[in-house]
């Protein structure tokens, strides 16, 4: 097909590498451990699985798209190596060969390939800067209210817990849950959805409580999980009942972590900033700037401690060479003094910028017009009151609190608009940061690093989630996590091509031209 049809394919097109060099790329060994079995073989080669998720990834299109385009397209045939009157294969193989993935000792093999390459070319040689990103990608469900959220997970319990329908046969009777639609009520009565939440979270605790004892499997066990969390997450007791046989109302807020989908139990609702939020997951990428290639990705839940920039962003540099230093660029998510501490350890400079201060009174002062002194515990105030500071909390910050100093201070308009005077919080990596608020300020060497090489990284999350690719195509954060790898093996691929990837001697190298 490839030979054929050589002159229709794009010349330097990503379908024309992969007609050249796809089994060079992605060799049968690559994927030995997948297919372990000695008796027959793949119905499929796993290099045309392969290079069919490279193109996948890079086009954004769905498994059933994908094979249409490999029995229509001749750039997708030639690609993938089949004959122009080949009819591909069924969808559920590219299922299938993800799965495998998935499920294998290196579920992002394709993306790690790709790495391979890139060292081998020694584009990244001498190239010490990274910068660090991330943005929020939309889940693949739709956001459930309490009451879906409530009526799905009690099916789900009753599904896969043995014994669990003769259960909530007896016990749970806000609704008929053998019924796929959502409770028949006056959904614009407050009182009918009032009773109609109490009810459900009675049914929810009755069909936990009235289990069978028996040992239950994974699924099971995740069923109740599930039914348990979301049967707590959004509802309190009515003021002055106990829960028990008293009456369940809509909690006043959103609780910490909030499960948003029983669908995709690992969505989370996330904010980007102060005024816009998106249910999903967050991706996290470390980028070259220069050479314009990821050097690693990570696809995690969307909240939580752990899933925080800077908590991931060691992650994202694991894999560089300890003896390299880097210059690592990033906002203020990654200006957290915990990873300043890391990375400076490491023999990383840090381009980050800082934490922006807040300003209890527009126009007033802010903790660095106070004068800390760690080493003698003690912080002095504009007006030049000086107090001690406080033992450590459970946080590892120290408060020195004026009081009643500032009761008569010709200053305190300008500094707090507390009752009990102005309290002052000292992080424990108070000075690093201050040294780090100072240097953004004024030294134009920092500033002229930052404004250079920050941005590139924002145009590269842009790739990231082109084409449609704001929206991830599976459940869960295992399987996002391989497709986001794959879909940035693929953009780095294309990348490569573009700066003149080929193969010389045996070994990856670029073009003198394009260097």
């Amino acid at each position: 097909m490839w030979e054929t049809c050589r002159d229709l394919i794009p010349a330097g097109s990503v379908f024309a590498f992969l007609a050249e060099h796809r089994e060079t790329l992605f060799p049968r060994s690559m994927f030995a451990d997948m297919y372990p079995s000695t008796n027959g073989r793949p119905s499929m080669p796993p290099q045309v699985l392969s290079a069919a998720v490279v193109l996948q990834s890079l086009y954004g299109v769905s498994d059933f798209d994908a094979v249409q385009e490999l029995r229509c397209d001749l750039r997708w045939k030639a690609a993938c190596g089949l004959g122009l009157h080949d009819t591909a294969f069924d969808p559920s193989l590219l299922t299938y060969f993800r799965r495998r993935l998935q499920r294998s000792a290196d579920p992002n093999r394709i993306f790690t390939k790709v790495k391979e390459v890139v060292a081998a070319t020694g584009v990244l040689k001498g190239k010490h800067r990274r910068a660090l990103d991330s943005t929020v990608l939309d889940d693949a469900v739709a956001t459930q209210d309490t009451v879906t959220q409530l009526v799905a997970a009690i099916r789900r319990v009753i599904r896969e817990v043995t014994g669990a329908g003769e259960v909530a046969a007896r016990w749970c009777t806000a609704h008929d849950y053998t019924d796929p639609g959502k409770p028949r009520i006056a959904w614009n009565d407050e009182v009918a959805r009032a009773d109609l939440v109490d009810a459900l979270v009675r049914d929810a605790l009755n069909l936990l409580g009235h289990l069978p004892d028996q040992q239950l499997g994974e699924r099971a066990a995740n069923a109740v999980a599930l039914l348990a969390l979301v049967a707590g997450q959004d509802v309190e007791p009515v003021e002055g009942s106990d829960g028990r046989d008293g009456r369940w109302q809509i909690a006043k807020g959103t609780a910490h972590n909030r499960t948003v989908s029983t669908v995709d139990p690992a969505s989370r609702h996330i904010h980007k900033n102060r005024s816009r939020h998106q249910e999903g997951f967050r991706a996290h990428a470390a980028f070259e700037p220069e050479a314009g290639l990821f050097t690693e990705v990570a696809l995690t839940a969307g909240s939580g401690a752990d899933n925080h920039e800077a908590a991931v962003a060691q992650d994202l540099l694991a894999d560089e060479n300890e003896n390299e230093d880097l210059t690592v660029l990033g906002d203020a998510a990654y200006g957290t003094g915990e990873l300043r501490v890391s990375l400076e350890a490491d023999g990383h400079a840090l381009v980050i910028k800082p934490p922006p201060l807040r300003q209890t009174i527009p126009g007033g002062f802010t903790a660095d017009d106070f004068q800390v002194d760690t080493a003698a515990g003690t912080v002095t105030c504009p007006a030049g009151n000086t107090v001690a500071l406080a033992r450590p909390q459970t946080n590892g910050n120290r408060q020195a609190q004026f009081k009643k100093l500032c009761r008569d201070c010709p200053l305190r308009e300008r500094c707090t608009t507390s009752k009990t005077g102005r309290t002052v919080n000292v992080h424990p990596q108070y000075d690093i940061l201050k040294a780090a608020r100072h240097q953004a300020a004024t030294d134009p060497n920092w500033r002229a690093e930052y404004r250079q090489w920050r941005p590139p990284v924002e145009r590269a999350m842009a790739w990231l989630v082109a084409r449609g690719n704001r929206r991830v195509p599976y459940l869960g954060v295992l399987k996002n996590d391989t497709w986001l790898h794959n879909r940035a093996a693929a953009l780095n691929l294309r990348r490569l091509i573009n700066l003149g990837l080929t193969r010389t001697g045996g070994t990856w190298t670029l073009t003198p031209a394009a260097t």
